[in-house]
Order: structure tokens, then C-alpha cells, then sequence
């Protein structure tokens, strides 16, 4: 009897390692379609997070986390009991925006010393390619005392969750999916099977699997690079952005992106993975590090036209009222982890501007141990100078003028609105200073 068909008739077990975004709702999927699984994370406190039915991400939902049959745990010795693990770890970029291969190598580690014969490990993490089988591979041979390809497999599958979609889930977005032989693609692709419902793609190599998965976030961050440096440009001509997007997204060919902050674990990262490797073997990035240079200076453009606009309503730039709405990397999440919202913050602060914040959907105790933000309540935010309307969460979306009116003081009223949310003609009828990406 195959792997496949024992995890099928629950002969043997599936462990998903690291149980944030990307690997909770994996594991909470296979346990629905009726497979036995065990969430390994090693963070204690989020496990007995899981445990009492509360899902900090909110990409399930609590009542969801409450009926699961995952079997959630801290202590790695329990993945001694599967025989098919999925890797998935967040892969950051350090400082200097090369790649922070840490958690990935942890994870190897930890999963190396509870490897037993005849296991599948198919990493999920987004890394540049060769890491999953030049850097990997070493690790869990080394801590298990197995040798690839003999005692144990290895496949590479990478995660394609969106966190906040309720829409593009694991179920319906193809999976890739690749194995180091044609056996083990084969089992990969089964098993992967059974929760996604869209189908698997069948990548002919684990170094392609890995190669297409940094290059989709690249390929977004060029062309949403493309969109602010056309901001910046109609900015200086007096033209609305927003206006020209529209007129020109008449034509049936025409690419629908938008300016904005690019941030997040995914379209923020993954252009460093592939232009470190790229200059590894000589080769500059030309088009991939200008579009990066472009999205992670939009902080701070963004936040020296909240200081020119207060200088045109003839207001105080230092010690300005400045109130920033939203926090995290995107709308209706409450991810903070690389939000460029954070940018806004520093630069303003330079220029002698402590803003209040409020994000009735982030993680408080994310912001303050990533960033020392501390969140108030939108209750709080009234006598404003300047209002920076950053993120785009429901809650937001349905604010009313006169809603936004309560929120600033006397004098002209200073918006910008990010994400185009309002109707900029209206605001601007009724007295707004109102500027937008």
C-alpha cells in the first residue's frame, strides 16, 4: 500500500510544521477532508491559542478552530508519528534585505531529529532555488541519520494562501507541486489532491517549483513599482492617478494595478530571495531591485506629502495632530509583519509629528513587540490636523464625511486617502485638502 493511500485510509498521518497563515488553515483543511493531522509550532502560547478555540488569524474563523480534529502541539516529538510533513515557515529578509534563511533551517533541524523511514517532507516556505535541496536536505540528513532519496523523500510545494481572501483559498487556486523522483511527485500531488479542488500543477523539477514561486511575487511587485512611479509622476503634473488608471483600463489589454504600499511577507520579500541568488552567480538585477527601490521609498513619499499638504492648509508641521487609519500590511488582516505603514510613521516623526494609530482589525501585541506602536481608539482621534486613511479595512470603507469630520479640528481639513476609497470630488467640494497615491 502506497504513502498516499495509507494517509487516505489514516494508516499514517500528515504534520504540518509552523501554524501561522499559511500552515494553520492547511492543517485545518486536511483535517476536514477526513485526514489525520498533526500543527507542530513552537510557540507554546499559540498552540494553547489554537487549543481554546481562538483563531488570532482570523483566516478560519474560532468556530472553525473549535471543530477541528488537528492535534496541535508543542512538542516536537510527536512528529515522530507522520510520515508526510509540510514545511510551512515564514522566510523574511534581514536588514540588509538578503534572505533569512533561519526559520527554514530551524524548522529542518527540528523535524531532522524526528525524522523516521520512509517520510515525505515537502517545504512550503518561499526561498530562492536550490534551498530546499542544497540547504535542506543536508540539515535533515544530519539530524536524522538518513540519507535522502533512500531512507526519506523530499518534494517542494509552494503556498499560494492570500491572508484575508475569502475568496482564493487552498481549495480553489491550482497547486504546484514537484518531488525529487517521479515517485514521490506522484505522491505529493495526491495528497495535495485532496484538499485542493482547483488541481495541482506538476512542476518537472523542485528548482522550477521554487523558481516559479518568487518570480509570481516579483512579477506583481514590477508592475504595482510601475503604478507608484507613475503616482509620483502625476503627482507633480496635478493629475489624479486614479483618473488616468480608469480611463486607461478601458482598453481590453490594458494590466489593472494600483499604487500603494507594498509590504507583507510575500510581494515585499519575495524579489530579495530570487536578485540574492541571481548576484550569487554574477548577475545584477536591473528591473527586479529598481521596482524594489521604487515600492520601499513609498512610506516615505507619502509621508512628506502629509507634511506638504499641512504646509499648503497653513498649519504647524511640527507637533502637527496627525491621525493614521490601519496599521497592517493589508485590509481585513490583522497581519503587521513588514507593514510600510510603519515607514509613514518614522518619517513623519523626523519631521517632529507623533501620530495616533488605530486598527480595529491588526494584532495590538504584534505592533508593540514588532514595532513599540501602541494602538488607540478611533474614539480618541478627533481635533486632527492631517488624516492618513492607510489601509483599506471594511471598517473604513463604509466612514461617512461626516464620520471623517469628527475627526479634525479647526482649519482646513487634511486627507489622504491611499487607496482611493473616497470620492475625491465630493471631499474636495466640501473644503477638504484631499490627496491620494
Amino acid at each position: 500500500m502506497s504513502l498516499y493511500e495509507k494517509i487516505v485510509s489514516k494508516e499514517e498521518k500528515i504534520s504540518l510544521v509552523g501554524l501561522g497563515y499559511v500552515g494553520m488553515p492547511i492543517a485545518v483543511e486536511f483535517a476536514k477532508r477526513g485526514v489525520e493531522v498533526i500543527g507542530f509550532d513552537l510557540n507554546a502560547a499559540k498552540i494553547e491559542t489554537y487549543k481554546s478555540g481562538i483563531d488570532p488569524t482570523k483566516e478560519v474563523g474560532d468556530d472553525v478552530i473549535k471543530s477541528t480534529t488537528v492535534e496541535f502541539t508543542s512538542n516536537e516529538e510527536d512528529l515522530r508519528r507522520a510520515k508526510f510533513h509540510i514545511v510551512a515557515v515564514p522566510t523574511p529578509v534581514n536588514d540588509d534585505h538578503t534572505p533569512d534563511l533561519t526559520p527554514v533551517e530551524g524548522a529542518s533541524e527540528i523535524l531532522g531529529r524526528n525524522l523516521t523511514k520512509g517520510s515525505v517532507v515537502v517545504f512550503e516556505s518561499t526561498v530562492y532555488p536550490g534551498v530546499t535541496e542544497d540547504i535542506c536536505v543536508p540539515i535533515l540528513e544530519k539530524e536524522s541519520g538518513l540519507k535522502c532519496g533512500v531512507d526519506f523523500k523530499i518534494g517542494y510545494s509552494p503556498e499560494r494562501i492570500n491572508p484575508g481572501d475569502k475568496v482564493h483559498r487552498l481549495s480553489t487556486i491550482t497547486k504546484i507541486v514537484s518531488g525529487m523522483d517521479e515517485e514521490t511527485l506522484d505522491t505529493v500531488a495526491k495528497v495535495y489532491e485532496i484538499v485542493v479542488d482547483a488541481g495541482v500543477h506538476r512542476a518537472e523539477s523542485i528548482r522550477v517549483a521554487e523558481a516559479a514561486k518568487v518570480i509570481e511575487n516579483s512579477q506583481r511587485d514590477i508592475n504595482i513599482a510601475f503604478m507608484n512611479e507613475l503616482s509620483i509622476i502625476f503627482n507633480k503634473m496635478g493629475i489624479d492617478t486614479k483618473a488616468v488608471l480608469e480611463a486607461a483600463g478601458t482598453k481590453w489589454n490594458f494590466l489593472k494595478f494600483y499604487p500603494g504600499l507594498v509590504g507583507g511577507h510575500c510581494i515585499g520579500v519575495d524579489p530579495y530571495y530570487l536578485t540574492y541568488k541571481a548576484e550569487e552567480l554574477g548577475y545584477h538585477s536591473q528591473i527586479i531591485l529598481s521596482g524594489r527601490r521604487i515600492n520601499d521609498d513609498m512610506g516615505k513619499f507619502v509621508a512628506e506629502n502629509v507634511v506638504k499638504n499641512i504646509i499648503a492648509a497653513d498649519k504647524a508641521v511640527r507637533g502637527a495632530r496627525v491621525a493614521i487609519l490601519g496599521f497592517t500590511f493589508k485590509e481585513n488582516c490583522p497581519d503587521t509583519r513588514n507593514t510600510k505603514v510603519i515607514d509613514i510613521v518614522k518619517e513623519l516623526q523626523e519631521y517632529g509629528i507623533n501620530p495616533l494609530i488605530t486598527d480595529p482589525a491588526a494584532d495590538a501585541d504584534e505592533a508593540k513587540r514588532l514595532y513599540d506602536v501602541e494602538f488607540v481608539d478611533i474614539a480618541a482621534i478627533k481635533d486632527m490636523d492631517a488624516v492618513v486613511l492607510a489601509v483599506a479595512h471594511a471598517e473604513f470603507s463604509t466612514f461617512t464625511m461626516e464620520q471623517l469630520d469628527k475627526l479634525f479640528g479647526e482649519g482646513k481639513k487634511v486627507l489622504l486617502d491611499l487607496k482611493g476609497m473616497l470620492n475625491r470630488k465630493e471631499y474636495e467640494k466640501a473644503g477638504y485638502s484631499y490627496w491620494r497615491l
